[in-house]
């Protein structure tokens, strides 16, 4: 049959590039053109030269049509074939499977008996994929067909172009509602957190922050449980030119080690049980900005080896993934372990540690810089009563300011936000009065959580520890040392004594007398 070259370039054109989804507009071209060419289904490809991989990326039959991601690896022989300087756009290929290039997606698509037209999709000289028209088995294709696919090159490219830019785009959005999400969270965590003590005590920690934060350089935060690395690592980044970027917390310590892999790197769709899409890990999420560690004493081996990697090269791999992904980050990491210790004992990696100890810092115990505590009881006050709705805040007394200032808060700043917490709920006046701070549980909790058979005696170590220590110190008329000493009927250091002391929030020397 004659066919009008204008109208069938037409109305094959207004159907191919009537719609961003591919499929779609695949979909209603293939319904028009096999009236013209003996056409069963027709598919999209894309060429990935530096994997030698074809991917799929929409296929249409006469009933339907779906919008693909199917990934299929080339032969040496199939990548010189595709990547050589052919002349010739169209090919008419007898049978799929004979092909070096078409037989793994003929597989993929179950169609390797299948004959098939084949068409380079060229754009200002520029390869930018790949049609395939697949026969319906009951007519051959001759010379004519191949004219007519000849004819709907450029609108074939176009419509690839325009449907492979939308699809980076839709990826692009939701990849930015995913960031958005997640960073309003963070920044509803860390909404009104300031270094209160940076002209006091943590004025040399403030400093060191001024020196770093213009750098790139990783910073290691050491310093006890409670003192508040967190917020100087977001200090650090927020005077730092990464501030526009996130800001991503890692708790190193509370991450299964199983999902470590997943959480930190991400992972491709299918790489295990349950990833049923891909996901970005949170390095990936850091991108532009600062991944905090927290506690990266506590991760395992496997890990500490690949964040070391990290490190090193800047790139990641995603859990099932093949592609290196370059990753623009600054690593502060933090810990309450004495990781020379750690390395001695061989659960920490020497490499590692040297990688991120470039500046350290350490973080004095708030017992060290008990200046601060004024500042941080008033910010704590304001921001409970701000969570709790109070209408009025109050003050506190300066018999319990005194009490707070010389107790050794062995929590450091998070027991005194708790204390703060307790206070107001039990204090509900004008007046906050702070009397129970290092107290030890009320008596009857402690028979029902520690107590057992002996007539209702608590059997908590540090409940009994305490206990003894206090019944010994009564005995010595409080002194710790000397041969009259407590130390000395318990066989242990004074030193040793005095820090057991403090974690037990057991007074000693002049606030034993204040007491």
């Amino acid at each position: 049959m004659s066919v009008d070259e204008t109208v069938f370039f037409r109305e094959a054109t207004l159907r191919i590039c009537g719609s961003l989804e591919i499929e779609k507009a695949l979909h209603h071209c293939l319904q028009y053109i096999s009236t013209f060419i003996p056409a069963s289904q027709m598919s999209f490809h894309v060429y990935d030269r530096d994997r030698g991989i074809v991917e799929t990326v929409a296929n249409a039959t006469q009933a339907d049509s779906r919008a693909l991601s199917v990934h299929s690896q080339l032969s040496e022989e199939g990548r010189r074939q595709v990547e050589e300087q052919r002349s010739i756009r169209v090919r008419l290929i007898m049978r799929l499977g004979d092909d070096p290039v078409t037989e793994p997606v003929a597989r993929e698509l179950g169609a390797l008996d299948q004959p098939a037209l084949v068409m380079d999709l060229v754009l200002e000289r520029t390869f930018l994929g790949i049609v395939s028209v697949f026969g319906d088995g009951q007519a051959p294709f001759t010379r004519e067909h191949m004219r007519l696919m000849r004819l709907l090159n450029k609108p074939f490219s176009v419509a690839l172009t325009n449907s492979l830019r939308y699809r980076e785009l839709s990826a692009l959005r939701d990849l930015l509602a995913d960031d958005n999400r997640y960073l309003h969270d963070e920044l509803r965590r860390i909404a009104g957190e300031n270094v209160i003590g940076a002209d006091f005590g943590l004025r040399g920690v403030m400093e060191q922050v001024r020196q770093v934060a213009p750098l790139d350089s990783p910073v290691l935060l050491l310093g006890e449980t409670g003192t508040g690395k967190e917020v100087v690592a977001n200090a650090i980044h927020n005077t730092s030119p990464r501030r526009p970027g996130p800001f991503i917390k890692v708790n190193c310590g509370a991450i299964p080690p199983t999902l470590m892999d997943s959480e930190l790197f991400g992972h491709e769709k299918g790489a295990f049980t349950g990833a049923i899409s891909q996901k970005r890990g949170l390095i990936e999420r850091a991108q532009g900005g600062t991944l905090f560690l927290d506690e990266v004493g506590e991760l395992p081996p496997e890990a500490q080896v690949r964040l070391l990697r990290v490190l090193q090269e800047k790139k990641i791999v995603r859990v099932g993934g093949t592609r290196t992904i370059k990753v623009d980050i600054r690593i502060i990491a933090a810990t309450h372990r004495n990781l020379e210790t750690m390395l001695m004992q061989g659960e920490f990696r020497e490499d590692l540690y040297f990688r991120l100890r470039v500046f350290p810092i350490a973080i004095p115990p708030l017992r060290g810089r008990p200046a601060d505590i004024p500042a941080l009881v008033q910010h704590f006050i304001q921001k409970k009563v701000s969570e709790m709705k109070r209408p009025h805040t109050p003050s506190i007394t300066p018999e319990a300011m005194d009490r707070l200032m010389h107790y050794p808060w062995p929590g450091n700043v998070r027991e005194l936000e708790n204390a703060v917490e307790r206070a107001l709920i039990l204090n509900r006046g004008p007046v906050l009065h702070i009397t129970d701070i290092g107290a030890p549980i009320p008596s009857g909790h402690q028979r029902d959580q520690t107590s057992g058979d002996a007539g209702g005696e608590p059997l908590a170590i540090d409940v009994v520890m305490a206990r003894h220590i206090r019944r010994v110190l009564d005995m010595c008329h409080g002194r710790v040392e000397g041969s009259r000493g407590a130390a000395v009927h318990l066989q242990i250091h004074p030193s040793t004594l005095r820090k057991r002391m403090q974690k037990l929030g057991i007074p000693y020397g002049r606030r034993a007398n204040r007491g």
